[in-house]
């Protein structure tokens, strides 16, 4: 789902309550998840690039 980048039980549930906020402040499930997938995404490639 997130091009190969694998979420612990943590992070999969702070990403979950991410999805449950924006929702809450009106945005559509599906924006919501694209969101928070993009931001993951990115956060994992810019971990991926310190490391080098």
């Amino acid at each position: 789902m997130f091009d190969g980048v694998t979420l612990n039980h943590e992070q999969q549930q702070e990403a979950a309550e991410r999805i449950h906020a924006l929702m809450a402040e009106g945005m559509s499930s599906g924006e919501a998840i694209m969101q928070v997938a993009n931001e993951i995404r990115t956060q994992a490639a810019q971990a991926s690039s310190s490391e080098q």
